[in-house]
C-alpha cells in the first residue's frame, strides 16, 4: 500500500488456516453441534466458555509480555528485536506463535493488525481471535480505511499520528504494543497488566488508562 497511512506487508501464498470453513472449524462446529444434541452441552455454557477464552484468558497471555516490556526496557528492547524468543522466554508458546513480530505504538505512529485473506492471528498470546477480526468488513475496510475503522472502535488519533497496517500471514504474526499511559510509573507488572486488553494489541483499542 502507497501512502502515508499505510504499511501494508503482505504475503498470504502459504496460508495454513484457509478460511473461517476450514477442515479444523468444520470438525468443531460439527462436534459442537452432537454435544448440544446429545445433551452433552449447552449452548449457552459454551459461548460463555468461549467469550472467556476469547477476552479474558487468552489475551491475558500478551498483557503479560506488554506489561515487561513497559516495565523492562531491556526486555523491550529484545522484543522488538526478536519477538518470538522474548514471548518463548515467558513460557508463551505453540503453533501460530512461532513467528512473532512486535510493533510498538507512538506519539507519531500506530500500528494496526489485519489479516486480509483469513484470520492469522498469534493464539499463544492473544487467545481465541475476535469473530470481527475474520469479518470481511474488518479484512477490507482496516487496509483500506484504518482511520475510519479506529474510529469505528472509539479512536480518534491526531492527523499527525501515522497510521501503519501489518498484514498478518502463517509465516509471521503482529503483536502491538501499545502506548504506556501516563501516571503508572514505579507499577508493579501485574498491575500494568490489567491495563492491556486483547483490541489494544491488535491495534483497534489504546491501552486503559489508570482510572478507567
Amino acid at each position: 500500500m502507497s501512502g502515508p497511512d499505510h504499511h501494508h506487508h503482505h504475503d498470504h501464498d502459504h496460508h495454513d488456516e484457509g478460511s473461517e470453513l476450514s477442515g479444523m472449524a468444520l470438525r468443531v462446529r460439527a462436534l459442537e453441534s452432537l454435544l448440544v444434541e446429545k445433551g452433552y452441552a449447552d449452548p449457552a455454557a459454551l459461548d460463555a466458555l468461549i467469550e472467556t477464552y476469547e477476552t479474558r484468558i487468552g489475551p491475558r497471555n500478551g498483557a503479560r509480555v506488554v506489561a515487561k516490556a513497559w516495565a523492562d526496557p531491556d526486555f523491550r528492547d529484545w522484543l522488538r528485536r526478536d519477538a518470538s524468543a522474548a514471548i518463548h522466554s515467558l513460557g508463551y508458546t505453540g503453533r501460530q506463535g512461532e513467528h512473532m513480530v512486535a510493533v510498538e505504538n507512538t506519539e507519531a505512529e500506530h500500528n494496526m493488525v489485519v489479516c486480509t485473506l483469513c484470520s492469522c492471528y498469534p493464539w499463544p498470546v492473544l487467545g481465541l481471535p475476535p469473530a470481527w477480526y475474520k469479518s470481511p468488513a474488518y479484512r477490507s475496510r482496516a487496509v483500506l480505511d484504518p482511520r475510519g475503522v479506529l474510529a469505528d472502535f472509539g479512536v480518534t488519533l491526531p492527523e499527525t499520528t501515522r497510521i501503519r497496517v501489518w498484514d498478518s500471514t502463517a509465516e509471521t504474526r503482529y503483536l502491538v504494543i501499545p502506548r504506556r499511559p501516563a501516571g503508572t510509573e514505579g507499577w508493579e507488572e501485574s498491575r500494568l497488566a490489567d491495563l492491556v486488553s486483547r483490541d489494544s494489541m491488535i491495534g483497534t483499542a489504546l491501552a486503559r488508562e489508570p482510572a478507567a
